[in-house]
Parts: C-alpha cells; sequence; structure tokens
C-alpha cells in the first residue's frame, strides 16, 4: 500500500507498539467493525497485559514514546497505560512560561529529588543552567536568555549534566506579550523614554513583585542590547551585555527610584536595554540567575552630556545616520502583505493579521506611538526573505491612516515584532531587532526631534490596493455548513469528516460529530465537538469541548496546551491565541485562519481561507472558487444534484469520512477508542432525522418562533425542534449572524490609492476608499488648476484632473514689472559706472600727456 505524504499522515496508532492492541486492530479497521462485547474483551486484556509489564520498561529518556508494554505518550494518563515513572520522568512545571530575557524560577512538579542532586537544566538542547533542591524536595531551574520564542525542549539532570533522564518543555515569552505579573513595571514608562528632553526630568520609578526575586537584599543592574556584524550577513549577531547596576544590596520591597545620572565609562552609547532586579548573592552581571527583567525601552535616561543639552540637535544626527544607514540596507517594502482596507477588514482577517498590543480599541486605545489611531494590527507572519513586519493603523472612522497624512499613520517594520523562525538571529530576534531598526529611529526622528519626513521616506504606509480579503466557511449548530462560496445546507451524520482540504497548499482540517443528548437520550441529530488541522509540517492543533468545563480544550500534537499563564503561543508552523476558555484561533504561515468559538453545548468553527487557495479546496466546505454550482462535491467527483435533497446531502457529507490512515484527532478515552478509532469513521448505523417534523402540539414550537426569525430560521428551528434545546437553537440564530457579518465585513472594497495635496495648497479628506470625496485649495496668491474635487470612482480610478496650484495673474504681472524694473535699475547704473570709468581713464591718459611734454 502507498504510503501517505507526511503532512497527511494522522497522529497513529494510540497502541502502535503494543503486541496485544495489535491483534485487537489489524482486522478490524477500515470498512470492517468488532462487536462492543469484543471490544471491551480486548481492552480489559490490553490493560491487563499493561498493568503486569509496565514495570519492566521506563519513561526516562523516553518521553512521547509508545513502549512495547507501556506507554510513555501524553494519552497514556486517560488511557491507564503509562510507565510507573511516567510522571517522574516526563515532567510538567509551574510556571511553565517566562520572558525570553530568561530569570523565571519554576518547579518540577511531580518529581523528587535528593537533597544532594546536583540539578542541571538544558533548554533548546544547547543553554544551560543550574537548578536547585528545595526544602520539600523539589526540584527547580531557573530559565535562561533565549533568543526565541515559543516551546522550547527541557531536559533535567540530577547529576550535574552527566544524564539528562527527565523531559519536558518551556515556553519563551515575548517581554511585550509577557502578563504583568512576571516582570518590573517601568512606572510611566513615557517618561522613562523621553527623560532628558525638554521638560522631562527628576525621578524615576521601577515596581516589581516580590516573590519573583526570591531574597532580602536585591541589585538593580541595567543590561544594554545591540546587534553587530554585517546586516544580513552570516556574522550579524545580537548581544545582551550587563552594563552596570543602580543599585546594590536595595530592599526587596518590590520599589525603586533613583535620579538618573549620566553614565560613565562610555556606557551611555548603549541606547536600547532593560533592567534586571536580581538576588545581591549573586555577582554583578551574573547570567541565568532568578531576576525580574522591565520591558525593553530606549535609555534616554542615562544617555551623553549633548542628549540633554540639546536632545533635538543630537536626534537629528541619529536620524540623519539612520537614514544613510537604511540607503545602504536592501528594500524589504516590496515583500509585505499589504494592509486591509478598513478597520472592519483587519479586525476579521484573523489568519493573516492581529491586534497590535500597542494600540488596541478593546483596552481604550490607548496608542502612544499612533496619535490619531484607534486601533493598529500586525502582519502575523514575517515577510520570507528579509523577516520583515507590516502594521495597519485605523482612525474612529475606520479607514487607514497613512503615514503621507498623519505622524499616527501605519508603519511596515525591517524586522517584525514578534520575530519568526528560526529566530536567535537578526532581524528575526523577537522584539529586539525591531527595537533596533524601527522603534529607536522612530524616536530619532518623530519623538526626539521632528524630523518624521526622514522616518516615513523609509517607512511609508502601503496602501490598500493589492489587498484581497480572505473567504469564509463556517459549521455550526447542528451541524450546519455554509461553504466558501455560500452554499447553506445541513449535515448529521455522525463520524469524523473532512472540513477542508487542498492538496496543492497541503493543508487539512477535520471535523468530529457526536450525536445530540437531551436529559441523556440520544436525539437523532449531531454536532461539532472537535477540529482537528495542520498545515504542511506544522504542530498538529485540535481543539474540542472540553466536557470538564464550559469551555474549549486545545492540543497539540495529542498534548493539552495550557492558557492559563499566556494567551498567544508560538508553534511548529502555527501560532495559536486563546484570550478566553470559549475562544480560541489558529493561523498557519499560509494566511488560513480557524475559528473556534463555543456557545453553549456546541461549537462554531469558521475557517478564513487567503485567494491564493481559490480552486484548490474539497470538502464539507466545499471548492473555493466564487461557482456556488460547483461546491458540493463528492469524493469521487461526482456534484450534488438537488441541495435541497437530505437524502442526497447526506451521501454528499458521508464519503468525506477520514481515513484511518490520515486521521488527526486524539484517542485518549475508552469512549472514543470504541466510538470513533475501532469502527467505521462514518457511522453508517446512525440515520438522523432530515427535517423538522410538524407537530402543533410540540411545546417547543412558541419558543422557536420567538426565538428564530429572520434569514437562517431554518437551522435555528431544527435544533429547537429536533435537538429538543431553545438554548442550542439561540447558539444557531447567533453563529448565523456573527457568520453574516464576518462576510460583511469581509467584503471587497475599492480604493484609489493616495492623493497628494498641491505644492503651495493643501487637501481636506484622508479617505481614499470608493465614493470618498477629497477637496483641494491653494494658498493665497495661488491659483488652482485641475480639479478642486475628486471622487474615487468604482474602476479604483480618481475622476477629475491632478490639482496643481500656480502663481495668480496679478501676482505674476506685479513680479514680472519688478523683474523688468530692476533689469532697466542695472541697465542704467551698468551703464553709469562705465561711462564714470571710462572719464576717469581719459583723464588719466591727459594727465600722462602733460607729463610727458613737460620732460
Amino acid at each position: 500500500m502507498e504510503s501517505l505524504p507526511a503532512w497527511k499522515a494522522g497522529n497513529g496508532d494510540p497502541y502502535e507498539e503494543s503486541p496485544k492492541a495489535s491483534s485487537i486492530s489489524s482486522s478490524n479497521r477500515g470498512e470492517g467493525g468488532i462487536s462492543t462485547s469484543s471490544l471491551y474483551m480486548a481492552l480489559a486484556s490490553l490493560s491487563c497485559h499493561l498493568d503486569e509489564s509496565t514495570l519492566g520498561e521506563t519513561c526516562a529518556e523516553n518521553c512521547g514514546k509508545k513502549l512495547n508494554s507501556c506507554s510513555c505518550h501524553p494519552t497514556c494518563g486517560s488511557l491507564g497505560s503509562c510507565c510507573s515513572d511516567y510522571k517522574e520522568s516526563c515532567v510538567n512545571t509551574s510556571p511553565y512560561s517566562g520572558s525570553i530575557l530568561g530569570g523565571t524560577d519554576f518547579v518540577v512538579l511531580d518529581a523528587y529529588f535528593n537533597k544532594s542532586s546536583d540539578i542541571v537544566c538544558r533548554f533548546d538542547n544547547k543553554s544551560n543552567t543550574v537548578g536547585y533542591v528545595d526544602e520539600e524536595g523539589r526540584g527547580h531551574c531557573i530559565s535562561p536568555l533565549l533568543y526565541e520564542t515559543g516551546w522550547v525542549s527541557l531536559q533535567i539532570s540530577s547529576d550535574n549534566g552527566t544524564r539528562f533522564n527527565r523531559a519536558g518543555s518551556w515556553l519563551s515569552v515575548h517581554t511585550g506579550k509577557l502578563d504583568s505579573r512576571f516582570k518590573a513595571i517601568l512606572v510611566n514608562s513615557t517618561k522613562w523614554q523621553y527623560y532628558g528632553t525638554p521638560n522631562v526630568g527628576g525621578n524615576l520609578q521601577m515596581t516589581w513583585n516580590t516573590t519573583l526575586v526570591n531574597a532580602e537584599k536585591v541589585n538593580i543592574e541595567l543590561w544594554g542590547y545591540r546587534e553587530t556584524g554585517e546586516p544580513y550577513s552570516e556574522y550579524w549577531q545580537g548581544e545582551w551585555l550587563y552594563l552596570y547596576s543602580l543599585a546594590k544590596d536595595h530592599p526587596n520591597n518590590g520599589s525603586f527610584s533613583f535620579f538618573p545620572k549620566i553614565a560613565e565609562d562610555g556606557f551611555s552609547s548603549w541606547e536600547l536595554g532593560a533592567l534586571r532586579v536580581s538576588s545581591s548573592s549573586y555577582p554583578n552581571g551574573m547570567w541565568n540567575v532568578q531576576a525580574a527583567w522591565s520591558e525593553d525601552h530606549a535609555l534616554a535616561w542615562h544617555l551623553e552630556e549633548s542628549f540633554r543639552q540639546n536632545s533635538t540637535g543630537w536626534a537629528l544626527d541619529k536620524c540623519l545616520d539612520w537614514d544613510q544607514l537604511e540607503n545602504e540596507l536592501p528594500d524589504f517594502l516590496a515583500e509585505i502583505i499589504d494592509c486591509p482596507c478598513t478597520l472592519a477588514q483587519a479586525r476579521a482577517d484573523t489568519g493573516r493579521f492581529h491586534t497590535d498590543y500597542g494600540c488596541d480599541i478593546e483596552k481604550g486605545s490607548v496608542c502612544t506611538y499612533h496619535p490619531g489611531s484607534v486601533h493598529c494590527v500586525r502582519a502575523i507572519q514575517a515577510s520570507p526573505r528579509y523577516g520583515a513586519g507590516q502594521q495597519c493603523c485605523y482612525d474612529s472612522t475606520g479607514a487607514q491612516v497613512l503615514t503621507a497624512d498623519s505622524i499616527g499613520g501605519s508603519t511596515p517594520d525591517r524586522a517584525h515584532d514578534w520575530g519568526s523562525p528560526p529566530f536567535k538571529k537578526p532581524p528575526r530576534i523577537p522584539g529586539l531587532s525591531h527595537w533596533i531598526y524601527d522603534v529607536l529611529s522612530f524616536y530619532y526622528c518623530c519623538l526626539w526631534s521632528d524630523n518624521c519626513h526622514y522616518y516615513f521616506k523609509h517607512r511609508p504606509s502601503s496602501d490598500c490596493r493589492r489587498y484581497q480579503s480572505p473567504s469564509s466557511a463556517v459549521v455550526f449548530g447542528d451541524p450546519h455548513f455554509i461553504t466558501f462560496d455560500g452554499v447553506s445546507y445541513s449535515f448529521n451524520g455522525k463520524g469524523e469528516y473532512t472540513l477542508v482540504i487542498s492538496e496543492e497548499k497541503q493543508l487539512i482540517v477535520q471535523g468530529r460529530t457526536e450525536p445530540v443528548k437531551d436529559s441523556g437520550t440520544t436525539i437523532k441529530a449531531t454536532k461539532l465537538t472537535a477540529v482537528a488541522m495542520r498545515e504542511r509540517l506544522s504542530d498538529i492543533i485540535e481543539v474540542r469541548l472540553d466536557g470538564r468545563n464550559d469551555g474549549l480544550e486545545v492540543l497539540r500534537n495529542q498534548q493539552t496546551l495550557p492558557f492559563a499563564e499566556q494567551t498567544w503561543m508560538d508553534l511548529q508552523g502555527v501560532f495559536v491565541f486563546s484570550p478566553t476558555s470559549t475562544n480560541v484561533t489558529i493561523m498557519f504561515p499560509s494566511g488560513v485562519g480557524v475559528e473556534v468559538r463555543r456557545r453553549g453545548e456546541t461549537m462554531t468553527t469558521t475557517v478564513l481561507l487567503p485567494e491564493e487557495f481559490k480552486d484548490s479546496t474539497l470538502g464539507l466546505l466545499g471548492k473555493m472558487n466564487g461557482d456556488a454550482k460547483d461546491d458540493l462535491a463528492l469524493t469521487n467527483g461526482q456534484l450534488v444534484q438537488n441541495h435541497s435533497n437530505p437524502e442526497e446531502l447526506f451521501n454528499f457529507g458521508a464519503s468525506w469520512a477520514v481515513q484511518n490512515t490520515s486521521a488527526l484527532f486524539t484517542y485518549d478515552s475508552e469512549y472514543l477508542l470504541s466510538t470513533y478509532y475501532f469502527v467505521p469513521r462514518h457511522d453508517t448505523s446512525f440515520i438522523p432525522v432530515f427535517s423538522v417534523p410538524e407537530n402543533p402540539d410540540d411545546p417547543l414550537n412558541n419558543q422557536a418562533a420567538d426565538i428564530c426569525i429572520g434569514e437562517g430560521s431554518q437551522f435555528c428551528r431544527y435544533d429547537i425542534l429536533v435537538g429538543r434545546s431553545p438554548l442550542m437553537g439561540n447558539a444557531t440564530r447567533v453563529s448565523f449572524q456573527s457568520h453574516v457579518s464576518l462576510v460583511d465585513d469581509l467584503k471587497p472594497v475599492i480604493s484609489c490609492g493616495w492623493l497628494p495635496p498641491p505644492t503651495n495648497g493643501k487637501k481636506q479628506g484622508t479617505t481614499y476608499l470608493q465614493r470618498a470625496k477629497v477637496q483641494f485649495s491653494c494658498d493665497e496668491g495661488y491659483t488652482l488648476r485641475g480639479s478642486a474635487e475628486r471622487t474615487c470612482q468604482s474602476n479604483g480610478k480618481w475622476s477629475g484632473e491632478d490639482t496643481s496650484c500656480l502663481i495668480s495673474n496679478n501676482i505674476a504681472g506685479i513680479v514680472a514689472g519688478s523683474v523688468v524694473g530692476t533689469l532697466t535699475l542695472i541697465v542704467i547704473i551698468t551703464t553709469i559706472f562705465l561711462h564714470s570709468r571710462k572719464q576717469k581713464r581719459k583723464t588719466a591718459d591727459s594727465e600722462e600727456d602733460g607729463r610727458s611734454n613737460t620732460s
């Protein structure tokens, strides 16, 4: 049998290396099935076998593997198949995340150490830190400085590094995304970064959570960051260095204030850095010790005397140096994505854009670097070659703010703020490379001096003329489907099905459905309970209804992802964002976005696909090509002829049952194994109710009439009258309306592009979308030529003619007269001068002749 390509291969057999399991699965997969009694006898036999054999094998150095007689795989706990030392060897930690700068002290859970153990913790297979054993016998590690974000491997040795026999993982977090509980806070951060400019001085203060540093006395240290070597060469490196201490043996009371002095010994040349609070028991500048770090920031407060004497002139010199450097660096603008045209598009296109934490409408629109804007987003993915980023800002009307019109406009970035894989080297180091090439220069040119034209020359806003909205499709309720091309239908099969597959783009999204239950009674209808997805060789992400609470559970490669400490995670080939327990967004490098929302007992899944996926998708969410007629195609290519025929639709849906070898789901319970894994993925014995029964005596009729109003009411009515749940019906109504709003937000709009004001004139209007008008006027003494008003037309072009301001006729006459008069005066003066010289020459000649005659 031909093997599947890696991107299509599923999670594999939960018991793939178990001899007992192989006897169950080898003859009972695919089209065949087994009886319930046979299945449970097999599972019981397997359980006994595992109990008898687990003592012989160990999880030390085998975490994530399924051994012959027991398992070290994350699913073993719920399946009861773990080796006896699983928790001791395959460890979890608390906390599980910390700053990219390091210094977080964390406990190794469920593992116990001897008091004499010499703990060494290895991160990412290369960075070692020294741990310790506390009085309760628990092991501790200290996270190191890492030049990358996301999950990194963790290995722990208790014999000073001879053998690393415990394994886990650690989440390294961008300082800007780190919860404030885990970092030192610069009180009035704006004052810190403007210190030394006119009218900014006095004491500076910082605070921190005292539990972050286990010491009575602390040192307050300044560390600096710089990048050395030729940009874009193999020698380009990032470097953190200890500079000096602001205080030693300071009480660990959570607060420190000081009056900044100009740095000595040349340290004032360091313009970017962070403060570190660490125990006074450590030598100055010792690496990888327990500490609380501030965010990285511009070190205005310690710069040289010339900055304090004339910050504007000093900043201008720096701005000009940066301008010269930018002229020598490669142009990255051509490879970054265009901005969405409207705020609505920017917030809806969640596969490609995400809120910029520095300007968030949900948090009061505090937009320090973008005055006049109410919300900014960043392109999620860095550009492929240069690791550059895109930023897009919008005003209160929803229009894009451009740097050509405002200092608060959108600016692209030479280095993406969030970094990009493989990280570790400029310009892909999270946060820091962005500071060096995009933020410090903004301070030089715009904030510390008034020379933004230099900055905007190299960081101009991109308009939206090339932007193309993604297409969206959704699964919701009981379950109902709306395809990318707008076809709506219901399919109540029970099983696991392909929602979207693109062979060309190597994308798979799968969905699992389970029967709806009413007070324990199974109803002949189903609902979506889990989705799983992968793009190319990314981590497999699964989101499912969490039966333990009212939220969603997220799994990465069959292991639960925790979001208690962080809401954003950088994973292998995918990002995951979960701001609440009922809201998860998955983002892939291609720009695909998958939004999963829990509403009551149902799951709504929205898939967003960029234009590049056109003509490459199949599955329950249809072909994305703008043609609704060919959306519903069976796996054999046959089209559904009658979209109103529920039986034909049912056969269409059943054809998209996933194959065992390509299933992406996790099977970590006997229920999932018996219901989905060891049987065909489409349950042919489950026949749903295809249409809403007309029963005038149904007690839910009145509620259905009240709740299910307007477009999409047929879905709502089905979920109430068949699903027997007004709550489900209401959730379906909300999901349908949300999708309608999303489609409306993503509608393409026409942009005619930016219009400049005329020289010696001005313009009114900074919106450049269809039907927008821009008016022009001229300064006093100038006459307008061309169109005084231009309108953006449906063809993407401006009406009228280009506008210019010319000198008025009367002014021109005065100027011409002045010129003529001036020339005449010059001629007269020149004539008089020449005549005078001639007379003097004649007089001199006469006197000379007289002397000659006398002699």
